[in-house]
């Protein structure tokens, strides 16, 4: 049966695990494909075309191992091909995007930041979706330069990762943000060294919770949602799996393994 086929994930590398939780989180039935293209990350420095060419192998891959639909949890990646994936394949993609029509509507100070890969924040989606809710709003943009690299090694928490943060998100607070959008799916694991720098006053949004409600409502509508229980994980990554293997420690099921892709 096709519903019981896996769901595959694809990012430019660990970041999209962020989004693969909050997925198994709320489809704990459903089996997973997770690719994780840790050699050719970060995907935010690349031309658009690059980008299709990568978005495009990594889909194949997922399909030629029968997965039932394909979430793309990688900003950059659905900012820039997600339009020629659907166009091209057919199977449901779900993207993932910055989430600035939430922080639009809701800031009180008319002052929101945007911390991004350069992919993203240059791609016609992105801008499209930026003019669309941010009229009157002061929007701070911010490539996230030198973030991901170091994501995927593990050095989540060191002094390094700080210095980068606070150069990037003190002038967002010199404009008086009450609202910061994580848009690359690798940030989410910044959210506690994020949080020493922005206090509480300022709302971290993020897109994974969004997303799995998507890729549940999508699965519903076409039928696909899987009814049996055992769900297994399967994994891959063309690097270093020690990252990989350190964040889904603590999830049953799971099988990470090296693929040359």
């Amino acid at each position: 049966m096709k519903s019981n086929k896996a769901i595959g994930v694809f990012d430019s590398g660990i970041g999209g695990l962020s989004i693969w939780k909050e997925i198994i989180n709320l489809l704990p039935y459903e089996d997973t494909i997770y690719l994780a293209d840790s050699k050719n990350a970060p995907y935010g420095q690349k031309s658009k075309q690059e980008i299709i060419d990568l978005s495009v192998k990594n889909t194949e891959l997922l399909l030629d191992k029968g997965c039932k639909i394909i979430v793309v949890a990688c900003n950059t990646a659905t900012t820039n091909a997600i339009d020629y994936l659907r166009e091209n394949y057919d199977v449901p993609f779900i993207g993932i995007e910055p989430a600035i029509k939430p922080a639009a509507l809701q800031t009180k100070t008319n002052a929101i930041g945007i911390l991004a890969t350069q992919g993203t924040l240059t791609s016609e989606l992105f801008h499209s979706t930026s003019n669309k809710f941010t009229e009157g709003v002061n929007v701070i943009e911010q490539v996230g330069e030198g973030l991901v690299p170091l994501i995927e090694k593990g050095e989540i928490d060191t002094q390094e990762i700080k210095n980068l943060l606070y150069k990037y998100l003190k002038p967002m607070l010199d404009e008086n943000i009450d609202y910061l959008v994580l848009g690359c799916s690798h940030y989410p694991f910044l959210i506690p060294q994020i949080r020493e720098i922005v206090g509480h006053k300022v709302t971290i949004i993020d897109s994974g919770e969004a997303v799995a409600k998507q890729t549940n409502t999508i699965l519903k509508d076409d039928n696909l949602l899987n009814s049996t229980n055992n769900s297994k994980h399967l994994l891959y990554s063309n690097a270093d799996l020690n990252s990989m293997i350190r964040i889904v420690s603590s999830i049953k099921n799971c099988t990470v393994k090296t693929l040359d892709f």
